[in-house]
């Protein structure tokens, strides 16, 4: 699932940003590309794309710096029990 997470993050950022070379570990706030507007799109591609609900206490920027810390996001998210 990792790898598959990973990878969808990746195409979404580098379509927005096909100018850049952007592989899963880079640091993608370090462009200068990434403003306030991508970064509410990327949470909602996210949340939609793997069916998850990010909590306010996960909308930490390091934890949408790279493709693979958005993945172990994903994980993290989609392995939580649900609380009723």
């Amino acid at each position: 699932m990792f790898d598959t997470a990973q990878g969808q993050i990746l195409e979404f950022v580098r379509g927005r940003y096909p100018q850049a070379e952007i592989d899963a570990e880079q640091d993608i706030f370090a462009f200068g590309f990434v403003n306030s507007l991508f970064a509410m799109e990327l949470v909602m591609f996210v949340e939609k794309t793997f069916g998850i609900t990010i909590p306010n206490e996960e909308l930490r920027i390091d934890n949408f710096r790279s493709a693979n810390t958005m993945a172990a996001l994903v994980g993290r998210l989609q392995n939580e029990p649900v609380v009723a």
